[in-house]
């Protein structure tokens, strides 16, 4: 049987999907502010994808579908190292694109999904390709972002493991570099947000999922079989752990680096099923399989997440709140004739996207969804109110 067909059947559906829900999402503040603010790496691609496609949902998040279904080639690829075995690679990428971290980073315009590419580039590199090129990619990724900050930091130590001196000056310069440009967050007074890290983390995961990445990566510490995808896996693990005991850490800056254990994770745990008998066998094919159901069930919230509105009683508390309404009520205002307000900052700067500018002729208000007025008009997902809204003319004459 040929499973790169296979690979390239569950890819093409793994597109479709997300090529789809494209058109159920809103551009958020955050990235309007990626795409309107401080020029970066990120939105250049994104404004490129613009010019040629046009200001549109697609456009916006077509980079990021295509760098997640790159991140997947090179994991498959990456992945032989630790798995021979063809048909169980394809299990490790159902995997992969089932992760709610990965598809979330699949579609939200966001620098973990750039990271999540350039981390499995970087380890495709070092495996394939000489040192030269190897120092080049180094050194770029010091400029593209500052989420590599934390590969350099794993790569010098794991240059200190092996005892490579240049590696560890690359790193070292590449690291420096990183922080003089995208700075180091230390503000705050100390404070303890680890539990709130972990229960994210497992979020982003799935617990039964990140509890056993966790537990490997441990693992190998203790029987000192460790590697490159483990010091790359690992030290931003830890950092972030004992970060997050002073004060509140973006989850989105570490969670890449914890995916590119999942190579060792699926090794270990083949490995672990092979050697066993039959009859023994039995506990980790329920592990794997309450791991796929929770994998699917959360991957259809997140592709299907509107129906959520029905059963919560404040609209706010919905987990994709912000990714919504601002397409919707861009639509409804071009239809009345208004094609510029005057809002909140933060509204305003996503309906630019949506060609509704600033202006002081018209005043967008919010209803209180808890006093609903009938001269205020509506948007509804699935037969449920989510935003009321007013737009008030202003007579300047």
């Amino acid at each position: 049987m040929n499973y790169k067909y296979i690979l390239f059947f569950l890819l093409g559906i793994d597109a479709f999907v997300l090529l789809t829900q494209t058109t159920q999402l809103s551009i958020s503040y955050h990235e309007a502010s990626m795409l309107y603010d401080k020029f970066s790496f990120l939105q250049g691609i994104i404004k490129t994808s613009l010019y040629f496609f046009g200001q549109n949902d697609f456009a916006l998040r077509l980079p990021m579908i295509i760098f997640h279904l790159l991140s997947a080639l090179l994991l498959y690829t990456i992945s032989k190292k630790y798995i021979t075995n063809e048909k169980n690679r394809l299990w490790l990428i159902l995997v992969f694109v089932l992760i709610p971290g990965v598809i979330s980073s699949a579609l939200l315009v966001d620098s973990a999904g750039l990271v999540v590419f350039g981390l499995l580039l970087f380890v495709y590199v070092y495996e394939n390709n000489s040192r030269i090129f190897l120092y080049v990619l180094l050194g770029i990724y010091a400029f593209v972002d500052g989420g590599f900050t934390y590969l350099f930091l794993a790569l010098a130590a794991y240059s200190l493991y092996i005892k490579d001196k240049i590696l560890f000056i690359v790193n070292i310069l590449a690291l420096l570099i990183s922080v003089y440009l995208y700075g180091f967050n230390t503000e705050g007074l100390p404070e303890g947000h680890f539990l709130d890290f972990i229960g994210i983390f497992a979020a982003i995961f799935t617990p039964i999922l990140f509890i056993y990445i966790f537990y490997i990566l441990y693992r190998r510490l203790l029987t000192k079989n460790i590697d490159l995808l483990w010091f790359i896996s690992f030290v931003p693990l830890i950092f972030s752990l004992l970060l997050s005991f002073r004060q509140r850490v973006d989850v989105e800056h570490f969670a890449p680096y914890l995916i590119i254990a999942l190579p060792l994770a699926a090794q270990t745990f083949y490995s672990s099923y092979r050697i066993r008998l039959k009859i023994f066998r039995k506990k980790y094919k329920i592990l794997f399989t309450v791991s796929l159901i929770f994998l699917l069930l959360n991957s259809f919230l997140v592709f299907f997440n509107k129906y959520l509105y029905n059963v919560l009683e404040n609209p706010r508390k919905h987990f994709a709140y912000k990714m919504h309404i601002a397409k919707e009520l861009a639509d409804k205002l071009k239809k009345s004739g208004i094609t510029c307000v005057h809002t909140n900052d933060q509204m305003l700067k996503r309906l630019k996207f949506y060609g509704v500018t600033e202006c002081n002729e018209n005043i967008l208000t919010e209803k209180d969804m808890n006093n609903p007025d009938a001269q205020y008009a509506t948007i509804s997902y699935k037969n449920k109110i989510v935003y009321i809204y007013n737009v008030t003319k202003i007579n300047n004459l």
